[in-house]
Formats: structure tokens, C-alpha cells, sequence
């Protein structure tokens, strides 16, 4: 009795040890038909992918099947990384009344639905998404709902509130003076108030900082365009949201707002859509990227006055729409960089591959459209080191699809194989 109690306490060490220590990640093997390369920009066939838990591990052809792996056959497909979308507002999209979104719904109703958004994007091959602006820090709260696996959708780089002056793009414009609504202001006036407001941004969790530089579209001020910060309130946004070691995306439609956002350091202009010859070499010599959404004038054309907006919002549009595809054209041809980014919000969320078209006929390869929702976007965002191409260390975020889509772009538009972290999202 005494030599099994003493071979029991001997064992107890190396039985302690061996539950302590972590199982081991599992083997996944993808047999790909091809591979879309976006660091060298070709296609390269009959390559296989391991991963190991959420990474990527190897990357080649013929790759030997480990022991306890298990192997997913994407013969025949096309393989590329997840896609990114830089210019989402994840949080909601319009109804079928303008009226009713802004007078009968709250921020309630906009936390409830908003994993919804999230998942569509998801299953539409997006795993990952810069979102520029939500009411009430939901998109904050969204991102951490995501990253502790209690709703599916892709990952977030949250804004928080989007940054507007008064009766600027982001504030309540158009309405009774004495209209109010409770919650945390996204308002700021003067450097003082801007700085307070980017920290409180950071406080509550933001990845970046996004401000209205210039007037906008889905909004009643009298202009899209004016600019609606001055350069000593844009340089002090810029210099405290990099000192909190975030990036500045400047909503900025017109010609002298862009100007004055890159002269003052912003990392990228969003819409873009009146910028002029001085204004793309401006961004060219200074590295600033471009988030233009060119898919968005046929969605608000078609829909918006369907959904009740005022007149004065859709004639806006006409105004700018062609506009902003053809200065987005010319900001191709002068080798601005591009990243993809489609505002996904303002037309149904798992809509975001519709804009590779519009960017193939306004001046952009397959494969440089594919680049800007890839490497490029994860450059813009900070990701690079996770996240935009196929390579060991990476994350294992990809997709597939059933044709060329350096040939057809179209074909980004149904999905048939998602996976984030390793894991399978879709599978078609």
C-alpha cells in the first residue's frame, strides 16, 4: 500500500506538467487551384496552404500532409487574402424611411442590428473593415463583441464618433433649433475642444480618428464641398491623434479641404471626389492614400429619393458623382496610392465587392483593385504585419472564388469560401 502511494506521489509532478501544458493548435491543409500573389501581382497555380491555428505556416506547392491534418480542397478555385474594406459604417444602414431613422430609432436600435451588418460583411469576403464613424461608440463595442467570439463578423478598426464642427458634415443640420438629442457629442469647435474630443475618442477604445475636413452629400448643409475645419484646427487633430499613436482619415470632399487635410498630415483622404491637379500631387509627393467610394452614385441615385431624402441631398449627388469617378481616374494615372474603401452603409452591408468594378472602368487593373482590398488596405490601416497577402506568420484569413478575378473582377461579388482565423466561415 505504502510503494503505491509513493509511485502516485511520484507521478503527480509529470501528470501536473502534462496538463499544464497547451494542446497543440490544429493542422489545416488547402489545396488551392491558384493563388492570387498581391505582393508580386500574378497568379500562381496549384499551391497549398498550411495553417497552424490562426496563422499561416507554410505557403507552396506539393506541401506534404502533416500528421492529424486536415486537408481542404480548393482544386479548381482561386485563392486570394481576405478582403479589406477601408471606408465602412458597420453599425447601420439606411431603412426605407428617412423621417423614421432619424426621428423613431435610437442608438438601441442601432446596437441591436448592427452584428447583423457585421456577419453579411463577413460572408461577402470582407474579414476585415476600417469603420469610420458610429453614434454612441457601437462600432467600439461591436470590434470587442467580435474579438471575444460572441458575434460573428470581420475585424474592426473602430473610429468611434466622427469628428464634425458645427453645422458641419456630422452634425444635425436642417431642423428646428430646438431639436436635441441625448448622447456623447461628436462635435468639436476650435483646437481646445478637438483635442479633448480625439482623447475622449481614444479613452473609449478608438483604433483611428475620423473628422468631416470639408461639407458632404448625406447632409443639408448648402454645400458638398466647403471646407469646415480651418488648418491650425486640422494640424492640431493631426498632431494629437498621432501622438496617441493613431491615424487621422479626413472625410473631405472638396478641393481646397483636401488640400488643407494633406498639408496638415492626415493619413488619408476619404471621398476625394473634388480634388484637383494641385491636390493629387500634393497627395503623390506626401504619401497620402485615397479611399474613394465610386460605387455609391448608382446605389443613391436609384434608392434614396425612394427612402424620402430631401431633394437637396440626391441633387447633391449629381453634382458630384460622375465628378468623383473622373478625378478618381486621374488620380490613378498620377500613381496616388489607393486603397479600397466603398462606405459601405450607405448601400446594403455584403455589397462591398460591387465597387471593383466601377474602380476597373475608372482606371485600375484587376489585380491594382484587388491590391487596394488587400496589401495596400492593410498597409493603410496598420495591419500589414497580420493581415493583406498569403504568407507564413500571417493571419489565416482568406477566400475563394470560382473564376480568375484578375480577369473578371465581377467574380469577387460570390464569394464561395471564407476563413478568418483559420476557421471557416463559408463554405459553397
Amino acid at each position: 500500500m505504502r510503494t503505491s502511494f509513493l509511485a502516485l506521489l511520484a507521478l503527480a509532478p509529470l501528470a501536473t506538467a502534462q496538463a499544464a501544458r497547451p494542446s497543440p493548435e490544429p493542422l489545416t491543409l488547402i489545396r488551392a487551384g491558384a493563388l492570387v500573389d498581391v505582393v508580386s501581382g500574378v497568379l500562381k497555380p496549384n499551391l497549398d496552404i498550411l495553417i497552424e491555428g490562426a496563422r499561416i505556416k507554410a505557403v507552396g506547392p506539393g506541401l506534404a500532409q502533416p500528421s492529424g491534418a486536415s486537408v481542404i480542397d480548393l482544386r479548381g478555385r482561386y485563392v486570394l487574402p481576405g478582403l479589406i474594406d477601408c471606408h465602412t459604417h458597420i453599425t447601420h444602414q439606411p431603412g426605407n424611411n428617412y423621417y423614421e431613422d432619424i426621428f423613431r430609432r435610437s442608438p438601441i436600435d442601432t446596437a441591436v442590428s448592427a452584428h447583423i451588418y457585421a456577419r453579411r460583411t463577413l460572408e461577402a469576403g470582407f474579414t476585415a473593415v476600417r469603420d469610420v464613424g458610429a453614434n454612441e461608440y457601437v462600432d467600439i463595442a461591436l470590434r470587442n463583441a467580435i474579438n471575444r467570439g460572441d458575434v460573428m463578423g470581420p475585424r474592426i478598426a473602430a473610429a468611434g464618433l466622427g469628428i464634425s464642427a458645427t453645422g458641419g458634415h456630422g452634425d444635425l443640420s436642417g431642423f428646428s433649433p430646438y431639436l436635441r438629442f441625448e448622447g456623447f457629442s461628436n462635435i468639436a469647435d476650435g483646437v481646445d475642444e478637438i483635442r479633448k474630443l480625439v482623447r475622449a475618442n481614444v479613452k473609449q477604445g478608438a483604433d483611428q480618428i475620423k473628422f468631416a475636413a470639408t461639407a458632404g452629400v448625406l447632409s443639408e448643409e448648402d454645400s458638398v464641398g466647403a471646407p469646415q475645419f480651418s488648418l491650425d484646427e486640422m494640424r492640431t487633430l493631426v498632431e494629437e491623434t498621432h501622438m496617441w499613436e493613431r491615424r487621422v482619415a479626413a472625410h473631405a470632399h472638396g478641393a481646397e479641404g483636401i488640400k488643407r487635410a494633406v498639408l496638415a498630415g492626415v493619413d488619408s483622404i476619404e471621398h476625394g471626389s473634388l480634388i484637383d491637379a494641385e491636390g493629387i500631387q500634393m497627395m503623390k509627393d506626401k504619401g497620402t492614400w485615397l479611399v474613394a467610394d465610386v460605387y455609391n452614385d448608382d446605389y443613391i441615385l436609384a434608392e434614396f429619393g425612394k427612402k424620402g431624402f430631401p431633394e437637396k441631398i440626391i441633387e447633391k449627388e449629381r453634382k458630384i458623382g460622375r465628378l468623383q469617378r473622373e478625378n478618381f481616374q486621374k488620380a490613378v494615372a498620377a500613381g496616388v496610392k489607393i486603397a479600397y474603401g466603398t462606405d459601405a452603409g450607405v448601400y446594403p452591408h455584403g455589397w462591398n465587392a460591387r465597387q471593383f468594378t466601377h474602380m476597373v472602368r475608372w482606371g485600375m487593373s484587376p489585380m491594382q483593385a484587388i491590391q487596394a482590398a488587400t496589401t495596400h488596405a492593410a498597409e493603410l490601416i496598420g495591419w500589414s504585419d497580420r493581415l493583406g497577402s498569403i504568407a507564413p506568420g500571417k493571419l489565416a484569413d482568406l477566400i475563394a472564388v470560382e473564376g480568375d478575378p484578375t480577369q473578371d473582377v465581377t467574380i469577387l461579388e460570390r464569394v464561395v469560401f471564407v476563413m478568418k482565423d483559420g476557421k471557416v466561415v463559408v463554405s459553397r
